[in-house]
């Protein structure tokens, strides 16, 4: 029998049992030589307060992104398109919305619609800001944070960043304002984000750049007719100086997220359009059978052996749906 023994200090004592041919293992110390060369590649000057940044807002966002969305390449490209779709399906599981629309322009900017509550605009107590400035600029701020102030008793988003983070990576966009350039002929600056609200019969516009509000919040009253319009639109176009591949959002990548999400909640339809110059792709995604209609569909090219088994159960606020199919 051989017992190992390891001490701090780059040292190894073996100890064994009466064993016969026992070979003892050699320590090995770093060389002086080593030492020196490790030595040398230490950073030049003092580590004092001086070295250390403090990232305001969302700044910390731009300087690490992927620490947020898990690349700046095709996988986080439409991760902030699922950011922004998570909030609109959380508002369905809450038992507001019903519809939600996606539309990837031919811009390269994405819209996410709602019919939801629509994102509260008085002013935070906290902030003195309005509760959508709130939400769009500032970290872990929103709504799906538990406790008897939540929002939300089943959310998807849990931290308050999803929509404060699409905020800091949508581009300076420009675009041609026909009436604008008919007095001044220059290219006018647009928002890279632009947040719309339906609420308690009136409509809340506001706009902003790298996270950053470029208007206040607008309000205006509703027609009769459409005053009883509710929701949220985000519309945003991400910014290539972050992103280090081609702008181009995904028609089959984005349609497959949203049939799961419209699988797991059944009273909910969710369209996706793709506007393009010579053809416009759209799809609608409802499907009232829920988690039974989702194991069908996964079961199409087999031969299942039963029709699917599935039940639900709650207990103590938590619920578990379960479908199954041999």
């Amino acid at each position: 029998m051989i017992w190992w023994c390891f001490l701090p200090c780059s040292r190894v004592v073996v100890g064994t049992t009466s064993r016969p041919n026992v070979v003892a293992v050699r320590a090995f110390m770093a060389t002086s030589a080593a030492s020196e060369a490790m030595q040398g590649k230490r950073v030049d000057g003092e580590y004092t307060a001086a070295n250390v940044q403090v990232l305001e807002a969302l700044d910390g966002v731009r300087t690490r992104p992927g620490m947020y969305i898990g690349s700046t390449g095709p996988r986080g490209l439409h991760h902030l398109v699922y950011e922004i779709l998570d909030n609109a399906v959380d508002e369905a599981q809450a038992g507001y919305a019903t519809k939600i629309d996606v539309v990837l322009h031919d811009d390269n900017s994405v819209s996410v619609t709602d019919n939801g509550r629509g994102i509260p605009t008085d002013i935070h107590p906290q902030t003195k800001k309005s509760c959508v400035e709130t939400v769009l600029t500032l970290m872990h701020a929103g709504g799906k944070f538990g406790g008897s102030k939540s929002g939300y008793s089943v959310s998807g988003g849990l931290h308050g960043v999803g929509l404060s983070v699409v905020n800091a990576l949508s581009e300076i966009y420009y675009v041609l304002r026909k009436r604008y350039m008919q007095l001044t002929g220059l290219l006018l600056l647009s928002q890279t984000l632009e947040v719309t609200v339906w609420r308690n019969g009136k409509e809340h516009r506001q706009s902003y750049s790298r996270g950053k509000p470029m208007t206040a919040l607008s309000t205006i009253t509703l027609p009769a007719e459409s005053n009883s319009r509710q929701g949220t639109r985000i519309k945003f176009w991400p910014d290539k100086d972050i992103f280090t591949s081609t702008i181009n959002f995904d028609f089959n990548t984005i349609s497959s997220r949203i049939r799961e999400l419209a699988f797991l909640n059944p009273e909910l339809t969710i369209t996706l359009t793709k506007e393009g110059q010579t053809e416009v792709q759209h799809n609608e995604y409802c499907y009232a059978g829920g988690l039974v209609e989702y194991v069908k569909w996964l079961n199409t090219d087999k031969k299942p052996l039963h029709d699917p088994i599935a039940f639900r159960k709650e207990i103590d606020g938590i619920t578990v749906d379960v479908s199954l199919q041999w």
